[in-house]
């Protein structure tokens, strides 16, 4: 149980340094600011396809890395619980 514990703390570790690099990669808010006062459409192609853009992908990749944060931390917690109860 003990290995296992390790092994999921790692990967938690491995997740966080991958998030962090995700979300420091990401480009701000405010880098389309100059299109929303210039009065430019919403319905551009980029827009659209937004998923299939680098900033998309991005945006994906940290969902899933941060639903497998929590579902890391979260196994962890149970297992250490189950493992200092026995």
């Amino acid at each position: 149980m003990d290995v296992l514990i390790a092994v999921l703390k790692i990967l938690l570790v491995l997740v966080c340094v991958g998030m962090i690099t995700i979300i420091l990669m990401q480009e701000g808010k405010n880098a389309g600011l100059g299109q929303a006062i210039a009065g430019g459409s919403s319905d551009s192609y980029i827009s659209k396809n937004y998923g299939r853009t680098p900033e998309g992908k991005k945006k994906t990749y940290t969902k899933i890395l941060a639903v497998a944060f929590m579902v890391l931390a979260l196994a962890i917690n149970i297992l250490e619980r189950v493992n200092t109860a026995a």
